[in-house]
């Protein structure tokens, strides 16, 4: 037999064995991943999303632009008196503070003047004082402002599910499974790219083949990349022996690895006491030095003779939309006894060394901390394409044997076949019922009831366990048909339940330049005029 011969049989044996990885690995873990990435889809916009979930800020908001614009013509004190007045209220309330950080003026100089410290618990905690006396601002009366996650629940779910390290460890399995799964489908589909022009639609699963095939090649260099940033990025908790064994335990420990990585030792207490220098010869040294308008005055171990002064530059708005890394400002350090300049860094210039840097641009590339607007919406139509990679992978398996009984599980197939046809419609529409009515729950629970922001994220899992016994306990015809009627229903009606609810509505957005409520809402209708479209689909597949 020729050689030739011996080697086709190898690698058709080679493309089916990885055709059964595909399959299943892809399968048994696409409910999870569908879920991760909708999430992660939706926390691109985590900010617009907690903007809508926190209305009383917005009047909050215009009060306070019509206050600066008023206070633009009244005299306000410079930044040497700034300084003074931040330093004497740390001295007067928080003289035992290890840090002291002052915020002198916005970048153009006037603003507000704020200061910061860590408390007995090493929060970061603040207050603002007044530009003109130096004293702490009253709060003005307004309206209680509802306790919410906002957004950020997505981006919570979206790397650790609510469960803290445990979730953590099961969506890094999960992203494994996936690097395995979108390997193996490049390998077994030997004419992907061929295939990607194809679609042939009303064909059953011939047409379901050709939408995951083109999602998934459309975007397969993202879906790559995100997958290998979201390991890299949790790498010392993924595989910790080497930190373990080279710094031990504890928060200590912890302190110490932070410490190196980012190349930056804290000061020392040497127990000799040393009033706090006068802060404006060192703003000013710090700002001919670094090129940058002065943003911070941060004074480490204030009060001792081992302090430091570090000053710290303004970025200029572009800068973060340049760089794949955090875009570091202009910094320098002094010794407050001595007034030698300890360290340099110049804005932009790397911070940490190589291997902060790195996981810096790992971190950047996966949260899309660059490119500003256009970047996180071309992240968010790919976070779309990735979701509906996972869905119509999960359908087309079941779409495929619907036609043909495969008999993979014995007695037990058609069981485990209704198994993950319910599970299908729970993780698809169920999940996106309960993100939208997360943002009913918003408008609807109490403002003053206790605990109100874990009521919604039981809101949250409660619609999405409700949608599961649905889909177990219908057809799956009838289950997705009604569940699709559900999501398109609660996406049309969220505009009008906010205006019930606020008094807020379109137009008003609209009117006063709110684009993130706007956007938020619009995308909502998109949604269900989405889901709607596809109900009309089967309804009409059905009659047919």
């Amino acid at each position: 037999m020729s050689a030739q011969a011996t080697s086709a049989p190898s690698q058709a044996s080679f493309r089916q064995a990885q055709a059964w990885l595909h399959t299943w690995c892809g399968l048994w873990f696409s409910w999870l991943l569908f879920a991760v990435f909708l999430t992660g889809t939706l926390a691109v916009f985590d900010e617009p999303i907690s903007h809508w979930m926190t209305p009383e800020h917005h009047a909050e908001e215009a009060a306070a632009a019509a206050k600066k614009e008023k206070q633009k013509g009244e005299p306000t004190a410079d930044r040497a008196q700034r300084l003074a007045w931040g330093m004497a209220y740390m001295a007067e309330h928080h003289p035992g503070a290890p840090m002291w950080e002052l915020w002198p003026s916005h970048a153009q100089g006037g603003g507000e003047l704020r200061v910061f410290w860590f408390d007995a618990n090493r929060q970061y905690v603040g207050v603002t004082l007044d530009p003109v006396t130096g004293k702490p601002l009253n709060e003005e009366p307004g309206h209680a402002a509802r306790a919410t996650l906002g957004g950020h629940h997505f981006v919570d779910f979206h790397y650790e599910l609510h469960a803290g390290t445990v979730g953590l460890w099961i969506v890094g399995i999960a992203t494994m499974a996936m690097l395995v799964a979108l390997v193996s489908g490049v390998i077994t589909h030997k004419r992907i790219f061929k295939d990607f022009f194809t679609f042939r639609p009303r064909k059953g699963q011939r047409s379901w083949l050709d939408a995951h095939n083109a999602v998934a090649v459309l975007t397969l260099p993202f879906q790559f990349m995100i997958a290998y940033t979201g390991l890299v990025i949790s790498g010392t908790s993924f595989m910790p022996a080497p930190k373990v064994l080279h710094y031990g335990t504890g928060p200590a420990a912890q302190m110490r690895f932070m410490s190196e990585l980012s190349d930056s030792e804290n000061p020392v207490a040497t127990g000799r006491a040393m009033p706090v220098p006068v802060l404006e010869p060192f703003a000013a040294r710090g700002q001919e030095r670094m090129g940058q308008p002065v943003r911070a005055v941060v004074i480490d171990q204030p009060g001792d003779a081992g302090a430091r002064i570090g000053v710290y530059g303004w970025n200029g708005d572009d800068d973060s939309l340049r760089r794949l890394s955090a875009a570091t400002t202009g910094m320098v350090q002094f010794s407050a006894a001595t007034g030698e300049v300890q360290r340099v860094r110049l804005p932009g210039a790397a911070h940490g060394g190589a291997a902060m840097t790195a996981q810096s641009a790992m971190g950047g590339l996966h949260m899309v901390t660059f490119g500003g607007w256009p970047m996180k919406w071309l992240y968010f139509l790919c976070g779309l394409a990735g979701t509906a990679m996972m869905g119509s992978g999960a359908v087309l398996f079941i779409v495929k044997r619907r036609q043909k009984h495969l008999g993979e599980f014995g007695g037990a197939t058609a069981r485990v076949y209704r198994l993950i046809e319910a599970l299908n419609v729970a993780a698809i529409a169920g999940l996106a019922i309960a993100c939208v009515g997360y943002l009913w729950a918003n408008r609807l629970v109490p403002v003053g009831i206790g605990h109100r922001a874990e009521r919604e994220l039981q809101v949250f899992f409660a619609l999405w366990a409700m949608a599961l016994v649905h889909a177990f306990v219908r057809q799956p015809a009838r289950a997705w048909r009604e569940q699709l009627g559900a999501l398109a229903a609660l996406c049309l009606l969220l505009p009008g339940l906010n205006f019930v609810t606020t008094g807020d509505h379109l137009l008003a957005q609209l009117l006063r330049s709110d684009w993130e409520s706007l956007g938020v809402e619009l995308g909502a209708v998109a949604c269900g005029l989405a889901a709607l479209g596809t109900l009309r689909h089967l309804l009409q597949r059905g009659a047919r």
